[in-house]
């Protein structure tokens, strides 16, 4: 099949371009320094081709994407990087010879582990962004509630996930440094052997983790590009022209095919007005039936809105990988 003969609207991803960001990747980040994140793409396909590059534990957002992970053969080290309140499907997998690590920070997520037949938990422990994890100050006192119920602590983790999106490189780097100095003293109080945190915009300046979550490199988007990173886009996703007016064009690509909670797409040669529910309006106006390549502005949700990825190099498409992880 040739790239013009997929039907739009679709995901296509850059092989060429996917395999350089690996590669790259596995040079800043070599074996377990880099824990992908499969929430970015929910493709075990993709995650092969990660764990080839020698990145073979892996974070994950969802039981489904364990489960998938598992199931692919690339259980070796997950982490569940999400609280839950009812572990028993990651008890499942446990028993069955995965292995999976599940983020607490609270009691109760505390007993849902314990109850659920998890061996294995991490502290996690809130460092700025204002989501999941402990107060540092209590991290030490949830480590000792865990392993007075028979779970195994192997550290901390901590997301400074209100900073790596930050366009100033030194602000950046600054408030980086801010975050993880919560989480090196939250791990001196829990011990263990793990200090996970960081993303694809802290990748290279979180030295403080001993292992890096990033997941967006692999097919970055364009909230990312905007960093001056060393990874090319490697996902797309591509429309087709079915409307011209004498300012402006329409795509047959919206808000049911692309993340829009970091901004519009970048459309290649244009500028993009708005999205609606199946179409994209940019300038200048194209003839109808030729097509629109659209970057992502947040690549982790886009892919939860594509069924497959057509995976293409040059004009051809040389595979279609399911994009598997989705769902609950």
């Amino acid at each position: 099949m040739l790239v013009a003969e997929v039907e739009t609207p679709a995901l296509l991803i850059d092989a060429d371009a996917l395999e350089a960001n690996i590669a790259t990747m596995a040079t800043a980040l070599p074996g377990p320094r880099l824990r992908p994140h499969v929430k970015a793409h929910k493709c075990t396909e993709l995650a092969r081709r990660q764990a080839a590059a020698g990145h073979r534990n892996f974070t994950c957002a969802t039981i489904r994407e364990c489960e998938g992970m598992a199931a692919a053969g690339l259980g070796e080290d997950l982490l569940l990087a999400n609280e839950v309140l009812d572990a028993r499907r990651i008890g499942n997998l446990v028993a069955a010879g995965a292995r999976v690590t599940v983020a607490v920070d609270s009691p109760q997520t505390i007993e849902a582990a314990a109850g659920g037949g998890v061996r294995e938990v991490l502290i996690d422990v809130n460092v700025g962004l204002p989501r999941c994890g402990c107060a540092p100050q209590d991290a030490g006192r949830l480590a000792d509630r865990a392993r007075s119920r028979g779970l195994q602590v192997r550290g901390v983790m901590g997301y400074e996930g209100h900073v790596v999106g930050l366009p100033d490189a030194a602000e950046r780097a600054e408030k980086c440094r801010a975050a993880m100095e919560l989480l090196v003293a939250a791990h001196a109080d829990v011990g263990g052997d793990l200090v996970s945190g960081g993303g694809t915009g802290t990748y290279e300046l979180n030295t403080w983790a001993n292992e890096i979550q990033a997941g967006s490199y692999a097919l970055m988007d364009t909230a990312y590009g905007k960093l001056g990173l060393p990874y090319r886009q490697a996902a797309f996703v591509l429309a087709t022209v079915v409307s011209r007016s004498d300012g402006w064009a329409v795509g047959n690509a919206g808000l049911k095919a692309l993340a829009m909670d970091h901004g519009n797409p970048d459309v290649a040669d244009g500028t993009v007005m708005f999205c609606s529910d199946e179409h994209v309006t940019f300038r200048p106006p194209r003839p109808v039936g030729e097509q629109a390549w659209l970057a992502p502005a947040h690549i982790d949700p886009t892919m939860s809105c594509h069924e497959r990825a057509y995976v293409f190099s040059g004009e051809k498409v040389v595979d279609v990988w399911p994009v598997d992880l989705r769902g609950w």
